[in-house]
């Protein structure tokens, strides 16, 4: 009898174990080397900018915080299933059920009392992970000299202590709440709990177990409550942040009481851990629930139903003090130097005299219109382009302080169109060239801008510095990335600027600076190709060992990276600083968590017509500081960070965090210190919260008799009219200051507003031109009450007194005669001649094809009275009695020398000049139309047999014939 052995089946299992390994192994080395690629390119990213820091110390507190967090959870979680399954009974009798479900778990047991704290652990360790902020901030927070008005307790204690305690509870509560579940389904399934004939039925040591972690639980509540006292004063109520007469006298006092009696259960808990007995501790719950609705609902709604609504005012007025007061110190308007303004309302001759130096530097250019102009000037080829709106600046120049309307001329490799190549793209158009710069005050007699630097080479009084550099390779439209520099002697492949005919000549150059990362080896190269997915970048022969490689170079995204913990302004701006081009961004630390400060909705704050509601990671906030100001170098993309408000406990707190990333403003040259202005989106900020606490009593407050709110845009719907930046002298100033100013309205509700300006707010925004020091006077907010005994229209008044005044209109639509469309421009508002003067630009461009918008005309008002010329000088002339007493900066330009241009033109920016032939004034073309429309509407109505039509059209023909015949005369 023969036997054959069975074929061996190890083997193919053996194979395949080791082949699935295998291919796990080199997945696993994938993936980490696609991690590592990432944190190495970011490295080298921070590395290069010398932030190093910033990087190491967010991944050694996210590592820390992560390994404490996965500790934290998963050794408690661990600890509990070991001692609810060591300690269970043996010889417990089990139902037929626990039987097959200990049959289903027990192949598995080792692995799930391994697994479950590991998984657990995980999602602790991230949540721990994404609270290193926090928690470094409490490590490091400091001590501010403001202490809350119902504990006593320094603001810090808010700021940095509070967040940290709360996230630290919640934490602990959610790890002895998992650790209760885990005891209770570990004892339930091996015997150790058994419910059964309506007997629940505990052993001893899952009784011990269960008992210690809910008094633990409890104890912890009991923290959480006490703490809940201090947060009651950053939690927004009904009508202010913090607690009110309820707050104070009855939820404070509640919550000291549920925090008592908590611990109280919790002790109760911890005895019956010892003697066995339930009937107390569960008492002691129910007790609690129901002190918590008694003492938590019911006496608050007790004493705000039967004490303080039939007594508001006079018991809340504490406490609205609190609140008018604290929210004015944490936005800032706690020094707003008010001032009770008796506006001028009648025009005379003369009246401008004392404001000649604001006059003379009023804005007729508005940058969000003159952007098509400046592009059909100035773009030289379809691969730059402009910011849109312009930026606005100012400059000294020859001994005179000018406001400037400018913009970086940057590329746009959208528009290479066939020429679209990774060579290209990425070697070859590698920056943008120069700067545009215009007065704002003036306009060339054909209404286009002033140019004081201009064209390709640079020309103008910035290029004539000594070392200016106009290369952009860093700027808010920048590629993606670029990769420059050569060895020196190589030739150049970067286009620098293209001259003559279809680019018959063209100039390139290479990148001299320190901008970015070295691509110069092929390790760093494989890391870039696969960061960008660029297999060129590994093979590309263009590539040498000088290579750099520059990317995320939009300024904002720069300063974000290497100063995480600010919210960047939404308007960075460019400027030349010491023969740079250098962005300037303003910085804010932002807290919600300021005592009896209100919150406000920072997205919706800093909106309006000119800036789109953003998003941001914390918008409701309570308190907010300008506390850094960055630049970034346009040519190298190097970032500088300085500490300007060096007293915001925030920003000490994160200098300790990051000590060595920022310098002292003090470290500012003076000509980048003659650049600073105050931030729009803090003044934004700062005048949405005076439309209410531009009051200081709290009977004021209450009463809200003279809420404010910011008038909507005339130029836009629903949006509200932004801020602008303007040179000139509020009337309590020595002499003029580059300010930013705003407007306020009554505030109404639905469409019973009434549009007559209540407030001028402006802001000095001149920090000076000292190296290191900040003039006096700076961020100064300055505040005209206007008196109620004195009726100013408003913008929207002036601007549908503008619209509706025939004079004015009929001239509009001479404007509009043809493919023509006119365009309003920005409605400034200055307090001169003792009242508050309204000035409007006018545009025309072609409604199709290019569009070109040059300025025609100037709107202006004062009181009831409008003029409009055709220059402002004109303007206000006519305006105040034949001689406003000033002179514009327009008051050297004669438009007359220009013809009017043709209707059908559309855009062609060749010579305008004279032609030697006489041109009839806009007036007499005026009554012209208006003549003619009356004598279709006479025809009109004879025909449909409308006598009284026919009556009031023959009156407006005979006015406008008898018009005529004057200015004929004249």
């Amino acid at each position: 009898m023969t036997t054959t052995s069975a074929p061996n089946p190890a083997t193919p299992s053996r194979s395949r174990r080791i082949i699935g390994i295998t291919l796990a192994i080199i997945a696993a080395l994938v993936v980490a080397f696609f991690v590592f690629a990432g944190l190495y390119a970011d490295w080298l990213w921070f590395a290069q900018l010398g932030f190093e820091e910033v990087l190491v110390t967010q991944w050694v507190a996210r590592t820390v915080m992560f390994v404490v967090g996965f500790l934290g959870m998963a050794i408690p979680v661990w600890v509990t299933i070991q001692l609810a399954y060591r300690l269970r009974p043996v010889y417990a009798r089990l139902s037929s059920q626990l039987d097959r479900y200990q049959e289903v778990v027990e192949p598995l047991r080792r692995l799930a009392m391994w697994g479950i704290p590991v998984f657990f652990g995980f999602f602790a360790g991230f949540a721990a992970s994404a609270q290193w902020e926090t928690t470094w901030l409490w490590f490091n927070g400091v001590a501010t000299t403001t202490v809350d008005p119902e504990f006593g307790l320094d603001t810090g204690f808010y700021l940095f202590a509070l967040p940290f305690y709360s996230t630290l509870v919640g934490y602990i509560s959610a790890v002895l709440l998992i650790c209760l579940l885990v005891t209770g389904l570990v004892s339930y399934l091996y015997g150790s709990v058994r419910v059964g004939q309506r007997e629940l039925r505990i052993s001893k040591s899952a009784r011990i177990m269960i008992a210690v972690l809910a008094g633990l639980y409890l104890l912890v509540q009991g923290v959480s409550l006490y703490l809940d006292r201090f947060a009651t004063l950053v939690e927004p109520g009904e009508r202010i942040t913090g607690p009110g007469y309820v707050g104070v006298n009855a939820t404070i006092p509640g919550l000291t009481i549920l925090a008592i009696v908590a611990a109280i259960v919790a002790i109760l808990f911890f005895v019956t851990a010892v003697i066995g007995r339930w009937r107390f501790p569960l008492i002691g719950t129910a007790l609690l629930v129901v002190s918590a609705i008694v003492v938590g609902v019911g006496i608050p709604w007790v004493v705000n139903t039967f004490q303080v609504q039939p007594n508001q005012l006079a018991l809340e007025r504490e406490f609205y003090q609190r609140n008018v007061d604290m929210t004015k110190e944490a936005y800032g308007i706690d020094t707003v130097e008010k001032t009770q303004f008796e506006a001028e309302t009648t025009a005379e001759a003369g009246q401008l005299r004392d404001d000649a130096a604001t006059t003379a530097q009023i804005r007729i250019m508005d940058p969000s219109i003159i952007g098509p102009t400046i592009r059909q000037l100035e773009q030289y080829r379809a691969f730059y382009q402009f910011q849109d709106p312009l930026d606005v600046d100012r400059y000294d120049i020859e001994g005179t302080s000018q406001d400037t309307i400018m913009s970086i001329r940057e590329l746009n490799i959208d528009q290479l169109g066939a020429a679209t190549s990774w060579e290209n793209t990425t070697l070859t158009y590698t920056h943008g060239y120069g700067l545009v710069a215009a007065a704002g005050n003036e306009r060339t007699p054909d209404g286009d801008p002033v140019f004081l630097e201009r064209g390709i080479p640079a020309q103008g009084f910035l290029s004539a510095q000594e070392d200016y550099q106009p290369r952009v390779y860093f700027g808010e439209y920048s590629p993606d990335y670029s990769i420059v520099g050569a060895p020196e002697g190589a030739d150049p492949i970067e286009l620098d600027y293209p001259t003559g005919a279809d680019g018959a000549s063209e100039t390139r150059t290479t990148f001299e600076g320190d901008g970015g990362p070295s691509v110069g080896n092929a390790f760093n190269r494989l890391i870039y190709a696969m960061k960008f997915q660029a297999e060129q970048i590994l093979f590309s022969d263009a590539i040498n060992e000088d290579s750099q490689i520059l990317y995320d170079r939009d300024p904002s995204v720069r300063v974000q990276k290497v100063a995480p913990y600010l919210e960047l302004d939404s308007d960075p701006y460019p400027t030349v600083v010491d023969g740079r081009i250098v962005w300037v961004i303003d910085g804010y630390t932002l807290s919600a968590n300021y005592p009896y400060s209100s919150t406000v909705s920072l997205s919706s704050a800093i909106s309006d017509s000119t800036n789109p509601t953003p998003r941001f990671a914390l918008d409701d906030i309570n308190y907010i500081r300008n506390s850094v100001k960055a630049t970034v170098d346009a040519y190298d993309g190097s970032v500088t960070l300085y500490a300007w408000d060096e007293e915001d406990p925030l920003l000490q707190a994160w200098q300790k965090v990051y000590p060595s990333t920022l310098k002292s403003y003090e470290d500012m040259s003076a000509e980048l210190m003659a650049h600073v202005r105050y931030p729009t989106d803090l003044f934004k900020v700062q005048r949405a919260m005076l439309q209410v606490y531009h009051v200081d009593t709290a009977q004021s407050f209450y009463q809200r008799d003279n809420a404010w709110a910011v008038p909507e845009d005339p130029q836009s719907d629903a949006e509200l009219q932004p801020p602008y930046y303007l040179t000139m002298q509020m009337p309590d100033q020595e002499e003029p200051s580059y300010s930013m100013f705003t407007t306020f309205i009554p505030n109404s509700e639905g469409g019973a507003s009434r549009n007559v300006l209540m407030g001028y707010l402006a802001v000095d925004s001149n920090a000076g031109d000292e190296a290191g020091s900040i003039r006096d006077g700076y961020g100064t907010l300055r505040l005209l009450e206007i008196s109620a005994d004195t009726t100013v229209p408003g913008p929207g008044q002036v601007q549908n007194t503008f619209d509706s005044d025939t004079a004015v209109s009929s001239q509009i639509n001479l404007l509009r005669q043809g493919q023509s469309e006119v365009l309003n421009g920005n409605l400034l508002t200055l307090p001169v001649g003792g009242g508050l003067l309204y000035v409007q630009p006018v545009f025309v461009q072609a409604s199709q094809g290019t569009q070109l918008p040059q300025l025609r005309k100037v709107l202006v008002a004062f009181g009831d009275d409008i003029a409009f010329e055709d220059t402002l000088d004109e303007a206000l002339d006519a305006l105040f009695g034949g001689d406003s007493g000033a002179s514009a900066g327009d008051g050297d330009v004669d438009p007359t020398d220009v013809p009017t241009p043709d209707p059908s033109d559309t855009g062609d920016t060749g010579d305008t000049g004279d032609t030697g032939g006489s041109t009839p004034t806009l007036e007499y073309e005026a009554a012209l139309v208006e003549a003619q429309q009356a004598m279709l509407d006479r025809d009109a109505a004879l025909q449909a047999g409308d006598w009284t039509a026919y009556g009031e059209a023959d009156e407006r023909l005979t006015a406008a014939v008898d018009r005529l015949i004057e200015l004929g005369g004249e």
